[in-house]
């Protein structure tokens, strides 16, 4: 009888405030703070200091999962994100509700940089495959890929209403890109270095950009004239003189440059909602923050820095030059303001979307730290150039360093995390943080029997007492001279066993004791004997009957000592590198083993000889435990997996993916019901033990599956880049990329053309035969489930995604693609499906417009469906114009009949907008008919005649 196990599955993950890897973004209200978490979105509400919600979807491969970059959408109707990742993908999320609404796949690399235009409608992403991609976000689909850049994607911002695109990349330049025409239309030059970031002001009057040279450069903005629109004190003939000797093309026009105080490459360039602040953060723990002065400050300023050049120019040549008009600078318009030094390195920085004004330019900036902390500072609240009081800084729900132990109580209600300066106590099962206790470099850590506490031991050597119901620690012990690396309990409660790296393993009895001085007693532990190792002491197990002491060294080899008398039992030899982790099953029959050599190796404790020896992990095996009760076992390694196994039958059961760094520590529950590992990166995650049974041989399947599935994609990347040649300038591509969903689909595709085909050769034949007369009982094929072989089609191509549309039909053969033009006619008589009709005629009529020509068959079919498709839509415009100026017809009758407001529908966004001139106009109107009526009113109770 084939053996069923029961699965082991991610439940939690908690301990990461904020990752470095993306920025930083505020909603379009302030209220919460976006944030990136790993594989996570965390929402944190910026009053409360509580994540109150967190975005999160599983994945194939979570390692390539890491969000990259976020981006919040500013329309005010939308509650949408867009992600990033590092498989470059794209994620557009209702952040409101917690669910992803769409997934985009377009980019073969990283995705880098994210940015809605201002209606929020469209989406343009950059990545380091060096394509810049532009998607339609209600339309869920991808537009056109832009190419032309030669190094890594790095920043973009729209421009112009949307119509324009401005990106940065690390190849040092500038690109600007007319949406419309799809083409390049300006390069820009003069950056010594890879440009990191841009921004534009809310204005757009002035675009700035920050790479490593050690100033920030700003150019102006040439924004197109609308028809009869001329520029302000200027008449249409000097406007047609400055046109014609200006370059039509030339959109960005440098300004000038102002020097920064850092040496450090600029990271991020933000200016706030308002525009009258500019940020810039820098590789390091710095933030310059600049102030925008208004026209008549920055003309003020230009007319003394002239003025004092004058004067310098007339004490050194003795005579003055005529007056001059000032010419505004970038220097005369942006000034130093403050400066910001945090306590680590700066990942991102996030203006909070406040109505700051000249009167009061108080502002908040949002600083995300590569030590897992959040800090929010007031900017403007002096007039002082040193660091603000940071507020309420987000820190209490995660270390500040890679996580070194993990440790469970008893009943399983307490799990303690050492650091490199703290302890955490946190409930395992609300994920809640309960303590956080200042200490030392803690390695290994240990519940006391009664779990009112604990205790670690630390690299300096000490052990540090805590009590875990108060959260503080009651007493530090000189233990040892080296780092302590293991602590294990005895099996009669009254003590533990440390192992250290100054060749000791100390045997500990627990004491009350009472301080002087103090009423309250608390638990201690003094030595009463000790063992001496030829070698560092790297890990300790103690048998649960007490029987024996298991020992791994740094030279190797693994001891076996009886625990009451001290001697030598076995020297177990096999292993090339240094034993980090040791663990004895329930029952004192298996001994396990982890090395850095990667191996994991089963022992027979009672003989003293090598069961088996496995290759574990792609690096150090850090971590052993076993089940309690069970010959099952659990490793963890520096290759960022959790692997699950049977000690009897030598095999690998399950492979848990989730952290994404090393993965330094586990811990078991007394139940074996669920594990909580602990990584570098800052991390803690919990695996639950669920019913669901599985089967070695189907995990193996799986496992080849996946590595089919990562050859087949690999194969995609490897055929790409082998037939990548450096892309034309400014020039477009197709937004899709062939993956495996893509030809899923085109399988589901030519499946139901093949099965209707098929049904409607069989209908033909039952026709032939009544008309012959051999009449026969028709049976539809029931696997159509009663559709007809259009509506079959029709339902299996809109199961197909539609970002993966397009690749999926590239993929189609074209006498697939000829019998899927034979259903379109059917398609669009359906009113619901005439856009749809209409774009996938489109796209097979491009692909294969050679064959189509030179097919006599399709002519007919391509002429019958040109009718049709026009006259639907032309009929389904029509209704929805129609519709339109119907709707706008009723707001303007219910404007006027109100009185009180006018709403205008904006056609391209869909959106509705108050107008503060159109309430204006109505008021004035409705009071000058009320004086009217007065004065009617009037002129005829005296008479008929009006009084001067």
């Amino acid at each position: 009888m084939v053996k069923a196990y029961l699965r082991y599955e991610p439940a939690a993950c908690f301990g990461v405030i904020v990752s470095g890897e993306s920025n930083i973004a505020f909603d379009k209200f302030g209220e919460h703070l976006i944030v990136p978490a790993l594989d996570k979105i965390c929402i944190w509400h910026t009053r409360w200091g509580e994540c109150s919600k967190t975005l999160v979807r599983s994945y194939s491969k979570p390692s390539l999962a890491v969000v990259t970059c976020i981006a919040s959408s500013p329309s005010e109707s939308s509650s949408q994100i867009a992600s990033g990742y590092a498989e470059g993908s794209i994620r557009i999320w209702d952040f409101e509700k917690g669910i992803c609404d769409t997934t985009l796949n377009g980019h073969r690399r990283a995705v880098t940089a994210l940015q809605y235009n201002k209606p929020g409608s469209l989406l343009a992403s950059g990545g380091k495959d060096n394509d810049v991609i532009l998607w339609d976000v209600v339309g869920e689909t991808g537009l056109f890929r832009l190419r032309g850049h030669r190094d890594q994607v790095t920043d973009l911002v729209f421009l112009d209403s949307g119509r324009k695109l401005v990106t940065a990349s690390k190849d040092k330049f500038l690109r600007v890109w007319d949406l419309d025409i799809q083409h390049c239309m300006q390069i820009i030059s003069g950056h010594h270095t890879e440009i990191w970031s841009i921004d534009i002001d809310p204005e757009e009057r002035y675009l700035v950009t920050g790479s490593a040279d050690p100033e920030l450069r700003f150019y102006t903005v040439k924004h197109d004239l609308a028809d009869g629109q001329l520029i302000a004190n200027k008449s249409e003939k000097d406007v047609n003189k400055e046109l014609a000797t200006e370059n039509k093309w030339e959109v960005l026009k440098l300004f000038g440059e102002i020097q920064r105080q850092s040496n450090d490459r600029v990271a991020t360039v933000r200016f706030n909602t308002t525009g009258n602040l500019l940020a810039c953060q820098v590789a390091g723990k710095m933030v310059e923050v600049f102030c925008v002065l208004n026209e008549s400050e920055s003309k003020r300023k230009a007319k003394r820095r002239i003025s004092r050049k004058k004067k310098k120019k007339v004490a050194k040549e003795g005579r003055a030059e005529g007056g001059t008009n000032p010419v505004v600078t970038a220097a005369d318009i942006f000034k130093l303001y403050q400066t910001l030094r945090a306590g680590k390195k700066i990942s991102s920085i996030s203006f909070f979307p406040s109505q700051a004004t000249s009167q009061n330019p108080v502002s908040t900036l949002a600083l995300s730290l590569n030590n897992n902390l959040l800090e929010f500072h007031d900017i403007g609240s002096s007039s002082s150039t040193t660091l603000n009081p940071k507020l309420h800084p987000i820190e209490l729900q995660g270390h500040r360093a890679d996580i070194r132990s993990v440790t469970l109580s008893s009943n399983n209600t307490r799990l303690m995390s050492t650091s490199h300066n703290a302890i955490k106590i946190w409930n395992p099962t609300t994920l809640s943080c309960l303590h956080t206790i200042k200490s030392g470099y803690g390695l290994c850590g240990l519940f006391l029997p009664g779990n009112n506490y604990a205790v670690i031991g630390t690299k300096g050597g000490t052990l540090e007492f805590i009590d875990v119901n108060n959260g503080k620690c009651v007493e530090v012990v000189e233990a040892h001279g080296g780092s302590v690396h293991s602590i294990a309990l005895t099996p009669d409660r009254t003590g533990f066993l440390t192992g250290s790296a100054d060749h000791d393993i100390k045997f500990w009895e627990f004491q009350i004791v009472q301080k002087a001085g103090e009423d309250s007693k608390h638990l201690t532990a003094s030595p009463t004997r000790s063992l001496k190792m030829n070698d560092d002491v790297l890990a300790i197990a103690v048998s649960l009957d007490g029987k024996f002491i298991v020992v791994a060294l740094l030279d190797s080899t693994i001891k076996v000592f009886y625990m009451d008398s001290l001697k030598s039992t076995f020297s177990l030899y096999g292993h090339k590198l240094p034993v980090l982790c040791v663990d004895i099953s329930s029952d004192v029959a298996l001994l396990v083993s982890g090395s850095a050599d990667k191996n994991v190796k089963i022992w027979d404790l009672g003989h003293g000889y090598c069961l088996k020896s496995l290759f574990a992990h792609a690096d150090s095996v850090t971590g052993v435990k076993f089940v309690p009760n069970t010959h099952y076992f659990f490793t963890v390694g520096k290759d960022c997996l959790v692997k699950y196994w049977d000690a009897d039958k030598f095999e690998l059961l399950l492979t848990l993916e989730g952290h994404h760094a090393e993965v330094w520590c586990l811990a078991m529950s007394s139940r074996g019901d669920f594990i909580v590992t602990g990584s570098h990166d800052r991390s803690l995650r919990r695996w639950d033990r669920t019913e669901e049974p599985f089967f070695i041989e189907e995990e193996k399947e799986k496992r080849l599956e996946e590595m089919f599935e990562s050859n087949i994609n690999n194969a995609f990347e490897n055929t790409y880049e082998s037939k990548e040649e450096p892309p034309e300038e400014g020039a477009v591509a197709l937004e899709g990329k062939k993956t495996l969903e893509t030809l899923t689909a085109t399988d589901v595709i030519i499946e139901a053309l093949d099965m209707a085909d098929a049904e409607l050769k069989r209908v033909a034949e039952h026709q032939d035969d009544k008309s012959k007369g051999r009449v026969s009982e028709f049976r539809p094929n029931i696997l159509m489930l009663g559709l007809s072989p259009s509506d079959y089609v029709l339902q299996a191509f809109s199961s197909v995604r539609t970002n993966d549309m397009e690749q999926a039909l590239l993929a189609l053969p074209f006498s697939d693609a000829l019998k899927l033009l034979s259903y379109l006619e059917n398609w669009a008589s359906v009113p619901d499906k005439v856009e749809l009709a209409c774009k996938v005629a489109t796209i097979i009529m491009q692909y294969h417009h050679h064959q189509l020509i030179s097919t006599v068959s399709a002519k007919h079919l391509v002429t019958r469906l040109r009718d049709i498709l026009h006259r639907n839509i032309k009929e389904f415009k029509d209704l929805i114009g129609y519709n339109l100026e119907a709707m706008r017809h009723s707001l303007q009758l219910i404007s006027q009949r109100s009185g009180a407001f006018s709403l205008d529908v904006k056609t391209e966004t869909g959106l509705w907008k108050m107008r503060s001139d159109n309430v204006k106009r109505i008021e004035a109107r409705a009071a000058t008919n009320q004086e009217k009526e007065r004065k009617k009113k009037k002129q005829k109770s005296d008479g008929g005649h009006v009084w001067s």
